[in-house]
């Protein structure tokens, strides 16, 4: 069997805690059990300024893709004239921030507003200079009900409060990888010239923009993927909360892994041949980076929540609240304490 072959049928989807998990409980019983809201400076966003309309938004049942979609139809403009900070579950209550590009349009923003508002609850609204991008919001704040909790309440507080003082290994979600590992399969078939700007720019009009983000999705999927891989063996080993010989110099405030680019690693010394080690396992997927333009990045191997408090309500149910900063999640780091069973699986289809 080809490494390929095995690659395809035996994708690690579950890394290694840094303790071990402590209890069992269920998540997102209800969408009123998962709240998020973005925290985004609204300093930012000058009222009465600006080309851009943005809405703050309370939704439940409604992913944000598809809230983006209705807003640009409900405005009359292209979907890419809507901006927003990140995506946010369809089973959640979630609280986040959209931007609508209506030039010139300040005096019926009252009036698309109360159009808007027969959909989703507004919160705020102002007038921005530009577009709302990925991950320009300083952080999200959770609210999270476990329910049916089981193991010891002396043991989970305990977890809970080394989560507080120590963090979490930085894991990416195991849905970012798709169905056992499919995103990561059709990764492996992924053209790597068409991740390239210049290529993508000149085929662009030829095969159109939906296959090109569908390939940015296996290639992110992969390079996830290589990144858990490295914390994994990191958190095996116990060094995953400490700097290492080799750090690179975006670890000046912890410990970071590599997102893997043209290249490989922007580390060198022991941590450098670690990464490598570890990536050189899955030469298709090491393959696939060199031949693109994709540079070499890092991330935190910590997930380290703020303002982390906890209630037990009744005999099995806790609600824990913190805040954490974009592209960082909050079930993986729950993860690393419970097992966690997501109730909203068997709704994805409803």
């Amino acid at each position: 069997m080809s490494t390929t072959d095995q690659a395809a049928s035996n994708w690690r989807l579950d890394w290694p805690t840094s303790h071990g998990r402590v209890g069992r409980a269920q998540l997102k019983s209800a969408p009123e059990d998962f709240r998020v809201e973005e925290v985004l400076a609204v300093s930012e966003l000058i009222p009465g300024e600006g080309e851009h309309l943005c809405l703050c938004l309370q939704k439940k049942g409604d992913n944000t893709e598809f809230v983006a979609r209705q807003l640009a139809r409900m405005a009359g403009c292209r979907g890419f004239d809507v901006g927003f900070c990140g995506l946010k579950d369809r089973h959640a209550v979630t609280i986040q921030w959209f931007s609508l590009y209506r030039p010139g349009m300040e005096a019926s923003d009252a009036d698309f507003i109360r159009e808007v508002a027969l959909h989703w609850r507004v919160v705020a609204s102002a007038r921005a200079p530009r577009k709302l991008r990925r991950g320009e919001h300083s952080a999200n704040r959770f609210t999270i009900v476990l329910r049916n909790v089981e193991g010891p309440k002396a043991e989970i507080d305990e977890a809970l409060n080394r989560l507080g003082e120590q963090g979490a290994p930085n894991y990416f979600g195991p849905q970012r990888f798709g169905h056992d590992g499919g995103n990561l399969d059709r990764a492996l078939k992924v053209d790597p010239t068409q991740l390239n700007r210049r290529a993508g720019r000149a085929k662009r009009g030829a095969r159109g923009g939906r296959d090109g983000s569908k390939n940015v999705l296996y290639f992110s999927a992969a390079r996830s993927w290589l990144f858990n891989e490295v914390l994994a063996a990191r958190v095996s080993d116990g060094s995953w909360a400490t700097c290492l010989p080799g750090e690179p110099a975006e670890g000046a405030t912890g410990p970071t892994g590599p997102m893997w680019g043209d290249g490989g690693t922007t580390a060198t010394d022991g941590q450098e041949t670690l990464e490598r080690d570890v990536v050189k396992q899955w030469p298709e997927l090491e393959r696939l980076f060199a031949a693109t333009r994709m540079q070499p990045e890092r991330r935190p191997l910590v997930v380290q929540p703020q303002e982390l408090g906890w209630e037990w309500q009744g005999g099995d149910t806790l609600e824990i609240r913190f805040v954490l900063p974009p592209g960082q999640y909050a079930t993986t780091m729950l993860g690393d304490i419970f097992e966690l069973e997501d109730m909203s699986l068997g709704r994805h289809n409803e």
